[in-house]
């Protein structure tokens, strides 16, 4: 379980650390940071896949997602004593994430390229990555640090070996490298970062591929769009919890079941609902409906992942749907750790009146994201390497 969670330079994040438990709920009014601190959690799952400076490019490269106000807030600024002034850096460009688990940690530090004449000029850069043990990082407890293209790993007499001498700037070494014996840590933290699952594209629209004739194949897991939900939805019934799926349907649509037919070799979502005379298939459901299938055979995998982040599951639901939501998520939450990202308060509430979940209130001060109430002193301990 990710115990922290840490984030500087990022968007409308210059600083912020925070704790995490098994359920996190993160809310807040509109534009108060959900969504980049959503897509920070999804930039360290990228570090894993090798696909880290590509979803930067995807955002419109480094220099769009720096934060973009001074490097710091003095007090007197943020008493409105004085307005925001430009000021000289103290720092190189940076954008860090990180996150620690207890026992391990990890940290990225990217920044700008060296000066060259190559094309790519503006292409980030992997400056520093680190992985440690404990809670916080020291250097007595560094196991492997990657500084530009070298990467050094800390043997059992506490001398450092290197790895490799020549990995590329883009490149992240938990992609890049795996070495069993020599860097178990890295290969460990890799396997479980590239088990988290992010839900943010389920579509309801009426081309959603949810609606159409899936191939039968054995699926665990739901896809991101939700193209699986016939095949993922039979997995569950065969090697999954057949009883908690079956709930799961008559807590939110009393009287209503659903089964999935096979047409051809494809399979196909069928719901009977209470007084109809046949079945509706996916096309003819409601985006509510689908929607709500969508998050169950999510949250009910065979497969738990170590962390799943839903972000605004509530999309297209009706109010009425909303505890039996609430009460799924926190039965996801025995077997994985959840994040989700909502403006509901409805949701929000129902979560938290079912007894389950940490709610972080997001809050902008001086175009800053912050956690309302959570104050410096009561910030997880928390070390960035330093270049």
């Amino acid at each position: 379980m990710l115990t922290t969670l840490a984030i500087a330079n990022y968007r409308s994040i210059r600083d912020l650390v925070i704790p995490l438990n098994q359920l996190n709920i993160i809310t807040g009014p509109n534009g108060s940071g959900k969504s980049s601190l959503y897509r920070a959690l999804r930039l360290l799952a990228d570090t894993a896949q090798g696909r880290l400076v590509a979803s930067l490019a995807g955002e419109g490269g480094l220099q769009s997602t720096l934060w973009a106000g001074p490097e710091t807030i003095s007090s007197a600024v943020k008493q409105g004593k004085y307005p925001v002034q430009p000021a000289r850096r103290t720092e190189p460009v940076n954008l860090k994430l990180g996150f620690c688990t207890g026992q391990l940690g990890y940290a990225i530090d990217l920044g700008l390229p060296s000066p060259s004449n190559s094309m790519f000029g503006f292409d980030p850069a992997i400056k520093q990555e680190c992985i440690w043990s404990g809670a916080c990082l020291r250097p007595a407890a560094l196991l492997v640090e990657r500084k530009n293209w070298v990467v050094s790993t800390r043997t059992d007499d506490g001398s450092w070996r290197q790895m490799t001498e020549t990995l590329s700037s883009f490149d992240s070494m938990l992609a890049e490298l795996a070495d069993p014996k020599a860097a178990p840590e890295m290969l460990a933290l890799r396997e479980q970062i590239r088990s988290w699952r992010f839900y943010d594209n389920l579509r309801t629209d009426i081309e959603a591929p949810a609606r159409r004739v899936q191939i039968a194949t054995h699926t665990p897991v739901l896809t991101g769009d939700g193209a699986s939900l016939a095949a993922t939805w039979q997995t569950i019934r065969e090697i999954g919890d057949e009883a908690a799926l079956n709930n799961a349907v008559s807590d939110a649509f009393p009287g209503a079941r659903v089964g999935v037919q096979q047409v051809g070799n494809g399979l196909e979502i069928l719901m009977w609902q209470h007084g109809l005379l046949r079945a509706l298939t996916a096309p003819e459901l409601s985006e509510g409906t689908l929607r709500y299938l969508l998050c169950i055979a999510a949250l009910l995998s065979p497969r738990p992942p170590a962390l799943m982040v839903l972000n605004e599951p509530e999309t297209s639901l009706h109010p009425d749907l909303l505890p039996a939501l609430a009460r799924l998520i926190i039965k996801a939450s025995q077997d994985s750790q959840i994040v989700v990202v909502s403006h509901s308060t409805r949701l929000v509430a129902a979560l938290e009146r079912e007894g389950g979940g940490f709610t972080m209130t997001l809050e902008k001060e001086h175009g800053e994201t912050l956690v309302h109430g959570l104050h410096t002193l009561e910030r997880p301990a928390w070390r960035w390497p330093k270049r």
